[in-house]
């Protein structure tokens, strides 16, 4: 849907408008020029300055810290929620029970509990939830699933996904529950297998046909921590699909270089890797020569207000996140992630700013090599990784 509406703009709220808020704030935008959807409120516990609104200048909209007031106010049809995890369900239950649709970011829910609740609850109030698996938007997700249903490598063995990014310690100061696995008693799972590499996990059991809950059979995790947090921010975890394949995805912010996350499909006679933030494609199979193409993507707001206007399907709704939501619960209930050693990392000034980063030693290339072998960290002889840290769900 790329096109200049003929009908009213949706009226959107959006929940959240700073950290990755100014990226949904940003995309509201440049729709709202297409004259798709119309910005009609603002929930912020601070609310938002004119210089954080100047693109709205002459069209300003409404502004209040209480998320269901301003529901009501506006008139909003459908509201983008990107607040702390913890208040996901909450928030968008408060949505459906006013017949307002939703883009609510992912993670979707800080425990499956929460998830199944949060589910159970749209569906109920007959309202669109679109999860924002941006990954899942990718045009490159169905071109990968035709070539695998086209046998062009072959017999599928496993997938493999793998994200290395750098992260300083100011990362883990963006907001009070960065880097926690749970505040004052509530959960909220900020690990790198849960939220910043999240797209890795759910892009892998997309393509393994596995999204669903009920596909999952058996969930192995292993959670390290270089830094002084409580949740993991170098993993991995190995899930078992009702088909037999094992998805195996390796993650760190703790990387020597940041790298571009990818998944890969291995095949008995080839493979498929997919650069999913890039939305680029390579083919490797016997007997052809390497083949890379470039996709394109839908915007998963745009396809909510296609959804609204002539019955679009949603590219991500909640049960496409079922499986994602398994491998959040077991991280979740797994044994607290391990610190790492001393002498498994070391440190350097950030990039940018005065803050420090840590660097795992030889991560990225374990991180490469899980995901190429669909083995574990502990499997590969990691030093640092020993068998009895894997906690299977």
């Amino acid at each position: 849907m790329n096109r200049t509406s003929a009908t009213t703009p949706v009226p959107v709220v959006l929940a959240g408008a700073r950290g990755h808020g100014r990226w949904h704030l940003a995309n509201i935008r440049r729709l709202q020029h297409q004259g798709l959807v119309r910005l009609a409120g603002v929930c912020e516990l601070n609310p938002l300055t004119d210089a954080e609104l100047d693109v709205f200048a002459g069209e300003m909209p409404e502004q209040s810290a209480d998320f269901g007031a301003l529901l009501d106010s506006t008139g909003a049809r459908a509201a983008v929620i990107c607040t702390p995890i913890p208040t996901h369900t909450t928030l968008a239950l408060t949505a459906a029970a006013r017949g307002v649709h939703l883009l609510l970011e992912k993670p979707p829910a800080a425990t499956y509990e929460d998830y199944a609740r949060m589910a159970d609850g749209v569906r109920k109030a007959g309202v669109a939830c679109q999860i924002g698996f941006q990954s899942l938007g990718s045009h490159a997700v169905p071109a990968v699933q035709d070539l695998v249903r086209s046998g062009a490598v072959g017999t599928v063995r496993g997938i493999g996904a793998a994200g290395a990014w750098v992260r300083d310690d100011a990362y883990f100061r963006r907001a009070p529950w960065a880097g926690r696995r749970r505040m004052g008693g509530t959960d909220v799972v900020d690990g790198a297998l849960t939220n910043p590499l999240a797209h890795a996990v759910a892009t892998a059991l997309e393509l393994s046909g596995s999204g669903t809950a009920e596909d999952v059979v058996s969930i192995e995790t292993e959670l390290f921590r270089a830094h002084d947090i409580e949740s993991d921010d170098t993993s991995c975890v190995r899930i078992t699909t009702t088909g037999g394949l094992p998805v195996t995805v390796a993650v760190t912010l703790c990387a020597e270089e940041a790298g571009e996350p990818y998944v890969i499909v291995h095949g008995d006679r080839g493979r498929i890797t997919f650069w999913y933030k890039q939305d680029r494609v390579l083919v490797q199979r016997a007997g052809h020569g390497p083949e890379e193409t470039v996709h394109g993507r839908t915007d998963l707001l745009e396809n909510l207000v296609a959804h609204l206007e002539d019955g679009t399907a949603l590219l991500v709704p909640p049960e496409r996140t079922g499986a994602f939501m398994r491998v959040l619960e077991a991280v979740r209930t797994a044994p607290e992630p391990t610190a790492l050693p001393a002498t498994a990392w070391h440190t350097r000034p950030a990039d940018q700013g005065d803050g420090v980063r840590r660097i795992v030693r030889g991560i990225d290339g374990t991180v490469a090599a899980a995901a190429d072998t669909l083995t574990l960290f502990s499997e590969l002889g990691a030093s640092w990784a020993r068998p009895s840290e894997v906690s299977t769900a």
